[in-house]
């Protein structure tokens, strides 16, 4: 084993001499004539194993050589494994770049573009090129990119692209009809849309009518096929149109957790069959009967489909209305995440909150509410039988004179009964 690490260190020394001083053509012929010289001592099973590790490696180092523009020299080129599928990729992630020119040459063939971690402030029209149609294309990720524009005409030629993440940027809502990011044509082309990852998306200064401005956006985009939309982060505090997302047909899973919604019309979501619903995070501090009544109703929508899942958890919950929201868990077929370790607070003094955990309290309430409930039974029977007693002491006489004749019908129906026996 200590002769195999060795040969394996030699054997990596030599490649990368060869790297550097051999053309792309003669490079695996003389890797492999090396690899033979150095291993020549050892098994084969050994032998094996060094030369699909050498062609292992030689491959990963010429898969760069797909990006065949010199523009692309420090993009990455090549199948890859990701997201659980196989797909031809142009990784040009933290390569430095301040413009998106290079993105006109990728290869026809890309299934997946990874442009992450540039400072690319504004977005060109056309940005993969004005006669090019990329068919093949199918996931878009331009995140962390310091992205403040996005013109109307940047996404064209992007007819079946089904994945698109613009997350950790600063996209500005402009005046500017040339710079607006609430323009109609921003995803016109994608009509084949599946996800839409828009989390920490918008400059920090952005109006918080944000969410009302993408409502034009999802209402003009024709965004049928829409499934996954994120909105995570982004300082939203409410939905002036409750309806705002009715014009997305096919969402079934909404994320807006870490904003600053302290209420949401649960019944404007009836428009859709949501399966998940992420409102983790937020503001929000109790759920009255009619929302909880709203989300039973969501529920009901998306049962031939599966449970629908809600998750609120690091919402600041008021203790003192939690109870009826406990109890309806208890009942509730929506699945709550996390619910066990969902919290509530009470203020102990000083502005101070002291988080009680939810199912604690609840079932404290509960118990605290049936030995009260046990108290009360045994404190009104005590007073029922004392209320008898006094009753029948009060009025002994007047009930004996009614029992008299009573008892002496019993008394000589004993009284026969026991000559009877006697005789017989």
């Amino acid at each position: 084993m200590t002769n195999l690490v060795t040969a394996v260190k030699v054997l990596l020394h030599v490649i990368k001499k060869d790297i550097r001083s051999n053309s792309k053509h003669d490079r695996g012929k003389n890797l492999l004539n090396k690899a033979k010289t150095t291993i020549s001592g050892m098994n084969y099973l050994f032998y094996s194993i060094i030369l699909a590790a050498i062609f292992n490696i030689t491959s990963s180092i010429n898969a760069h050589n797909d990006c065949k523009s010199k523009k692309l020299e420090k993009c990455f080129c090549g199948n890859v494994y990701y997201r659980q599928n196989d797909y031809y990729m142009v990784n040009c992630t933290n390569t430095g770049f301040t413009d998106a020119s290079m993105l006109r040459e990728i290869p026809f063939d890309t299934e997946v573009v990874l442009f992450r971690g540039n400072y690319i402030e504004s977005l060109p029209e056309n940005i993969f090129g004005e006669d090019k149609n990329f068919t093949k294309l199918k996931i878009i990720d331009m995140s962390g990119n310091h992205i403040k524009d996005i013109l109307g005409k940047t996404f064209h030629h992007v007819p079946n692209v089904e994945t698109l993440i613009l997350n950790h940027n600063n996209i500005k809502i402009s005046n500017d009809e040339t710079k607006n990011f609430h323009h109609p044509r921003v995803f016109s082309n994608f009509i084949n849309l599946q996800e839409l990852h828009l989390t920490n998306a918008f400059a920090d200064n952005t109006d918080e009518q944000l969410a009302n401005d993408l409502h034009d956006i999802f209402d003009k985009s024709n965004l049928s096929k829409l499934f996954r939309l994120h909105l995570e982060q982004n300082e939203i505090k409410y939905f002036k149109d409750t309806k705002v997302f009715c014009n997305l047909p096919a969402l079934t899973q909404l994320y807006l957790g870490n904003n600053l919604i302290n209420h949401i019309d649960f019944e404007s979501l009836r428009c859709l069959k949501l399966q998940f619903l992420d409102l983790q995070n937020n503001t929000i501090t109790d759920l009255s009967d009619t929302d909880l009544h709203a989300l039973d109703v969501l529920e009901d929508l998306t049962q031939e489909v599966r449970n629908m899942t809600v998750d609120l958890n690091g919402n600041p919950l008021k203790c003192s209305s939690s109870q009826n929201f406990w109890n309806w868990l208890l009942s509730t077929k929506v699945v709550i995440r996390h619910k066990n370790q969902m919290q509530c607070y009470v203020n102990s003094g000083a502005g101070v909150r002291r988080w009680v955990n939810l199912k604690n309290l609840g079932e404290a309430k509960h118990a605290k509410l049936s030995k009260a409930i046990t108290v009360m039974l045994v404190i009104l029977s005590l007073v029922l039988v004392s209320l008898v007693g006094a009753y029948i002491y009060l009025n002994r006489t007047r009930l004996r004179n009614r029992m008299s004749p009573l008892l002496d019908v019993v008394s000589r129906k004993v009284h026969y009964t026991t000559i009877e026996s006697q005789i017989v």
